[in-house]
Protein backbone atom coordinates (compact mmCIF):
# COMPACT_ATOMS: atom_id res chain seq x y z
CA UNK A 1 0.00 0.00 0.00
CA UNK A 2 1.11 3.67 -0.76
CA UNK A 3 0.63 6.53 1.22
CA UNK A 4 0.28 10.23 -0.58
CA UNK A 5 2.54 12.56 0.42
CA UNK A 6 0.66 15.45 1.25
CA UNK A 7 1.74 19.23 2.15
CA UNK A 8 2.88 20.02 5.61
CA UNK A 9 -0.56 20.23 7.93
CA UNK A 10 -3.09 18.93 4.87
CA UNK A 11 -4.98 16.08 6.05
CA UNK A 12 -7.02 13.17 3.91
CA UNK A 13 -10.41 15.16 4.50
CA UNK A 14 -12.62 14.75 1.47
CA UNK A 15 -10.09 13.15 -0.29
CA UNK A 16 -10.85 9.97 -2.27
CA UNK A 17 -7.02 8.44 -2.00
CA UNK A 18 -8.60 5.09 -1.10
CA UNK A 19 -12.27 4.95 -1.19
CA UNK A 20 -13.75 2.95 1.79
CA UNK A 21 -10.64 1.15 3.30
CA UNK A 22 -8.51 2.94 6.23
CA UNK A 23 -5.76 5.20 5.09
CA UNK A 24 -2.73 6.76 7.16
CA UNK A 25 -0.42 9.51 6.20
CA UNK A 26 2.37 10.66 8.64
CA UNK A 27 2.49 14.21 7.84
CA UNK A 28 5.04 16.36 8.95
CA UNK A 29 4.01 16.93 12.73
CA UNK A 30 0.12 15.84 12.28
CA UNK A 31 -1.13 11.99 12.16
CA UNK A 32 -3.93 11.64 9.85
CA UNK A 33 -5.87 8.57 10.23
CA UNK A 34 -9.63 7.87 8.13
CA UNK A 35 -12.13 5.76 8.26
CA UNK A 36 -14.83 7.33 6.09
CA UNK A 37 -14.34 10.68 7.06
CA UNK A 38 -10.71 11.67 8.62
CA UNK A 39 -9.21 11.95 11.51
CA UNK A 40 -6.28 14.74 12.47
CA UNK A 41 -4.15 14.44 15.58
CA UNK A 42 -2.63 17.43 16.21
CA UNK A 43 0.30 17.02 19.08
CA UNK A 44 0.78 20.41 19.67
CA UNK A 45 -3.01 20.53 20.38
CA UNK A 46 -4.07 17.38 21.01
CA UNK A 47 -6.81 17.75 18.98
CA UNK A 48 -8.01 15.92 16.07
CA UNK A 49 -10.58 16.62 13.56
CA UNK A 50 -13.12 14.20 13.60
CA UNK A 51 -16.10 14.15 10.42
CA UNK A 52 -16.81 17.58 9.18
CA UNK A 53 -16.73 20.54 12.08
CA UNK A 54 -15.88 18.28 14.81
CA UNK A 55 -13.09 18.79 17.09
CA UNK A 56 -12.41 15.91 19.54
CA UNK A 57 -9.55 15.73 21.84
CA UNK A 58 -8.13 12.63 24.17
CA UNK A 59 -9.61 12.95 27.90
CA UNK A 60 -7.78 11.45 31.07
CA UNK A 61 -11.21 10.84 32.71
CA UNK A 62 -13.99 8.31 31.96
CA UNK A 63 -16.07 9.15 29.91
CA UNK A 64 -19.21 9.84 32.44
CA UNK A 65 -16.28 11.77 34.43
CA UNK A 66 -15.49 13.83 31.37
CA UNK A 67 -19.12 14.97 30.79
CA UNK A 68 -19.50 15.90 34.54
CA UNK A 69 -16.41 18.00 34.33
CA UNK A 70 -17.61 19.33 31.81
CA UNK A 71 -20.89 19.89 33.29
CA UNK A 72 -19.24 22.19 35.82
CA UNK A 73 -17.39 24.17 33.84
CA UNK A 74 -20.51 24.85 32.23
CA UNK A 75 -22.59 25.47 35.15
CA UNK A 76 -19.76 28.01 36.94
CA UNK A 77 -19.90 30.03 33.90
CA UNK A 78 -24.28 30.04 33.97
CA UNK A 79 -24.90 27.91 30.95
CA UNK A 80 -27.34 25.66 31.41
CA UNK A 81 -27.80 22.12 30.80
CA UNK A 82 -30.75 21.04 28.81
CA UNK A 83 -30.47 16.84 28.48
CA UNK A 84 -27.39 14.46 29.20
CA UNK A 85 -28.25 11.57 27.07
CA UNK A 86 -26.33 8.03 27.98
CA UNK A 87 -26.05 6.86 24.64
CA UNK A 88 -24.48 3.25 25.94
CA UNK A 89 -26.63 2.89 28.71
CA UNK A 90 -29.76 3.22 26.30
CA UNK A 91 -27.90 0.36 24.22
CA UNK A 92 -27.31 -1.53 27.57
CA UNK A 93 -30.82 -0.89 28.27
CA UNK A 94 -32.05 -2.84 24.90
CA UNK A 95 -29.81 -5.53 24.45
CA UNK A 96 -27.12 -3.68 22.86
CA UNK A 97 -23.46 -3.43 23.86
CA UNK A 98 -22.05 0.04 23.00
CA UNK A 99 -18.50 1.43 24.24
CA UNK A 100 -19.62 4.07 26.69
CA UNK A 101 -21.22 7.46 25.07
CA UNK A 102 -22.75 10.39 26.44
CA UNK A 103 -24.02 13.46 25.01
CA UNK A 104 -24.41 16.44 26.76
CA UNK A 105 -26.73 19.26 25.81
CA UNK A 106 -26.10 22.66 26.56
CA UNK A 107 -26.67 26.38 25.63
CA UNK A 108 -28.02 29.72 26.40
CA UNK A 109 -31.23 30.92 24.98
CA UNK A 110 -29.76 34.39 24.83
CA UNK A 111 -26.92 33.12 22.58
CA UNK A 112 -29.07 30.34 20.74
CA UNK A 113 -31.76 32.18 19.81
CA UNK A 114 -30.08 35.21 17.92
CA UNK A 115 -28.54 32.56 15.89
CA UNK A 116 -32.04 30.61 14.89
CA UNK A 117 -33.62 33.62 14.31
CA UNK A 118 -31.10 34.20 11.57
CA UNK A 119 -30.79 30.72 10.35
CA UNK A 120 -33.80 28.71 11.44
CA UNK A 121 -32.22 25.43 10.63
CA UNK A 122 -29.17 26.40 13.02
CA UNK A 123 -31.45 24.75 15.31
CA UNK A 124 -30.70 21.52 14.42
CA UNK A 125 -27.66 21.48 15.21
CA UNK A 126 -28.45 24.02 18.38
CA UNK A 127 -28.11 23.86 21.58
CA UNK A 128 -24.85 22.93 21.52
CA UNK A 129 -23.24 19.60 22.41
CA UNK A 130 -20.43 17.67 24.01
CA UNK A 131 -20.04 13.89 22.91
CA UNK A 132 -17.57 11.91 25.31
CA UNK A 133 -17.31 8.63 24.09
CA UNK A 134 -14.49 5.37 24.66
CA UNK A 135 -12.99 4.42 20.94
CA UNK A 136 -12.00 0.51 20.57
CA UNK A 137 -8.76 0.80 22.17
CA UNK A 138 -10.31 2.46 24.85
CA UNK A 139 -9.24 5.70 25.13
CA UNK A 140 -12.07 8.45 25.57
CA UNK A 141 -12.54 11.40 23.67
CA UNK A 142 -14.44 14.92 24.01
CA UNK A 143 -16.35 15.95 20.97
CA UNK A 144 -17.84 19.30 19.94
CA UNK A 145 -19.16 21.14 17.05
CA UNK A 146 -16.45 23.54 15.25
CA UNK A 147 -17.77 26.90 15.85
CA UNK A 148 -15.83 28.18 12.65
CA UNK A 149 -17.86 24.80 10.87
CA UNK A 150 -21.36 26.32 12.08
CA UNK A 151 -20.56 29.55 11.03
CA UNK A 152 -19.62 28.85 7.53
CA UNK A 153 -22.96 26.20 7.63
CA UNK A 154 -25.23 28.42 7.93
CA UNK A 155 -23.76 32.24 7.06
CA UNK A 156 -22.98 33.50 10.23
CA UNK A 157 -21.35 36.85 10.48
CA UNK A 158 -18.01 36.94 13.03
CA UNK A 159 -20.80 39.11 15.18
CA UNK A 160 -23.53 36.86 15.17
CA UNK A 161 -21.17 33.59 15.97
CA UNK A 162 -19.14 35.01 19.09
CA UNK A 163 -21.09 34.08 21.57
CA UNK A 164 -19.63 30.29 20.70
CA UNK A 165 -16.49 31.25 19.69
CA UNK A 166 -14.59 30.69 23.09
CA UNK A 167 -16.72 26.79 23.19
CA UNK A 168 -13.56 25.07 23.39
CA UNK A 169 -11.86 27.26 25.85
CA UNK A 170 -14.84 26.26 28.12
CA UNK A 171 -15.30 22.68 27.34
CA UNK A 172 -11.22 21.54 26.82
CA UNK A 173 -10.15 22.01 29.87
CA UNK A 174 -12.12 19.63 31.24
CA UNK A 175 -10.29 16.57 29.43
CA UNK A 176 -7.45 17.63 31.49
Amino acid sequence: MTVPRLPHGECLQRRSVWPGTVRASLIGIGLCLALANSACIHPETRTMKTGDGIISRPSKYSVPETLDRVETRLRERGIRIFARIDHSGEAAAAGLAMPPTQLLIFGSPKGGTPLMLAAPTAAIDLPLKALAWQDAEGTVWLSYNDPSYLARRFGFTDEQIKTIVPLAAVIEPAAD
